[in-house]
């Protein structure tokens, strides 16, 4: 563990005298790097299973959602490369399902994180910036273990791994850019209005059913389809994580680009409210 440590500490002394960051940048991220390694080990401290629950929780939805989808509605689809079966259908809800859950997540918990951490928010020294970060990275850390145990089936029964996967990071950049926009315009109305988590909740229920996570995007009529995937920035999250795991092949590019733009767009406005927001925080609470 003191070898993991300090080959942490070499890389990241390294990456100091590339990178051209000021020494309260650097000290900025390892404090958000401190935080959130605190809130992973918090969240199922003294449990057997551990961090393991993460992964549990994500295949019981994605049990749940192929019964219902696969074998009660009997959705069918086919992909190319991969069996036409119900574990095929698994395979496929499960790549839409990983970005949901970790968006989702991410964004109920950040809602919180100001009103949650009072103590911190009447310290004047403490960046109050990285408030919302931290559960918007710890779950997307947790997803990783469902993205792994993805990577790994769809290995084991297509017998290949696509080259693709080395793209994923490209699609993490707009998912988390919309997550941490829509984060901190949550946690700064949060500290005004205590519904918004509640209001977050109905609005996230609505918004799963807008976006093609447990139908294709075939079955959206020609008139829509368009609206949703230009519209959504989740759409064309969800179909590029199939693509480049499932398929091997990226179909939607455009569509990843606008979403882009749309997710750094949202991550401006939603940081600019919360930086205006800010100054009052400690008052109210």
């Amino acid at each position: 563990m003191l070898q993991k440590v300090r080959a942490s500490v070499r890389k990241g002394g390294r990456l100091r005298r590339i990178l051209p960051v000021n020494e309260q940048l650097w000290a900025k991220f390892d404090l958000l790097r401190t935080l959130v390694r605190r809130d992973l080990e918090a969240r199922y401290k003294g449990s057997v299973l551990g961090n393991l629950w993460p992964l549990l929780n994500q295949l019981s939805q994605l049990l749940i959602y192929t019964y219902v989808f696969s074998v009660v509605l009997k959705v069918k689809l086919s992909l190319k490369s991969l069996p036409e079966n119900n574990f095929t259908f698994g395979l496929w809800l499960f790549a839409g399902l990983l970005p949901w859950i970790a968006f989702t997540g991410g964004l109920i918990q950040s809602a919180s994180s100001v009103v949650g951490q009072q103590n911190l928010v009447k310290k004047v020294v403490f960046p109050l910036a990285l408030l919302p970060l931290v559960p918007i990275l710890s779950t997307f850390i947790e997803s990783s273990f469902g993205l792994i145990a993805l990577i790994f089936f769809v290995a084991a029964s297509s017998h290949t791994l696509h080259t693709t996967l080395a793209l994923l990071p490209l699609v993490w950049i707009p998912q988390l850019l919309l997550t941490a926009g829509l984060g901190y315009l949550a946690a700064g109305l949060t500290v005004f209005l205590r519904d918004i988590p509640q209001t977050l909740g109905v609005i996230l229920n609505i918004w799963l059913y807008m976006t093609p996570i447990v139908y294709p995007a075939s079955t959206i009529p020609v008139a829509w389809r368009g609206w949703v995937f230009w519209l959504n920035p989740m759409t064309a999250v969800v179909e590029v994580y199939r693509d480049l795991i499932l398929v091997g092949e990226v179909k939607h590019w455009g569509e990843w680009g606008v979403s882009s733009v749309v997710a750094t767009l949202i991550f401006f406005c939603g940081f600019a409210v919360y930086k205006r927001l800010r100054p009052a925080f400690a008052d109210v609470l």
